[in-house]
């Protein structure tokens, strides 16, 4: 089973986005790419928190991944301050209450996916200049209000700005930084071994086809 899990976020297989998380899984070398474009599933939480619908094979599997993935990075543009509808969607099917996190009595949340660590490279056409003024509003939604949420840290952010004026040299650049940061993950990853991570429940990683007994009616 690979160690890192490598979510292209992207709709379109030729761009950027897709060609930087090929990069990385490529030079992580124990990775598995999965490009959500590809998946068979249905991205709308039809019935908000209030009842389950039935999770499709494509989603199990990369739930299950999810599970078994030392190290989960993601690999995104920034659409509207926010990530693509697909992205966004995935996040509403594949973690759930009671199975990638729950909420403790006070309210707080408790992460299932604890154990484990992450990246982020975000893409926007935001120039640097830009950043202190518009900021990367998409990264803080993912990494610390979902991925954090859910116990996978430290989830550090890589943003790569003023992607629509970029050249190809600098796309260039771009892609080989990918690949040796997979790389540096990697001697990280080895260094760690194996992690000790806290048993999750048995039906953390089962298919939640019921109605949660205390999820939350969102």
């Amino acid at each position: 089973m690979p160690t890192a899990l490598v979510i292209d976020g992207h709709p379109n297989p030729d761009s950027l986005t897709s060609a930087i998380a090929r990069s990385y899984a490529t030079g992580h070398g124990d990775a598995r790419l999965l490009a959500l474009r590809d998946l068979d599933f249905d991205p709308h939480l039809r019935f908000g928190y209030r009842k389950r619908i039935p999770v499709e094979p494509d989603l199990q599997d990369a739930r299950d991944a999810l599970h078994a993935a030392d190290r989960i990075v993601i690999v995104t543009p920034m659409w509207w301050a926010s990530v693509p509808a697909l992205l966004k969607g995935f996040f509403d099917r594949a973690l759930l209450p009671q199975h990638e996190y729950r909420t403790s009595p006070a309210g707080f949340p408790q992460g299932l996916l604890a154990g484990r660590t992450g990246r982020m490279f975000l893409l926007a056409d935001t120039p640097a200049l830009a950043l202190p003024v518009v900021g990367t509003p998409a990264a803080r939604q993912v990494a610390r209000h979902t991925m954090r949420f859910c116990g996978v840290r430290p989830f550090p952010v890589r943003r790569l700005l003023g992607v629509g004026a970029a050249n190809d040299r600098k796309r260039e650049r771009w892609i080989a930084e990918a690949a040796r940061t997979g790389a540096a993950d990697r001697r990280r990853d080895d260094a760690r071994g194996s992690r000790n991570r806290a048993a999750a429940p048995a039906e953390a990683i089962a298919s939640p086809a019921t109605p949660a007994a205390a999820g939350s009616p969102r």
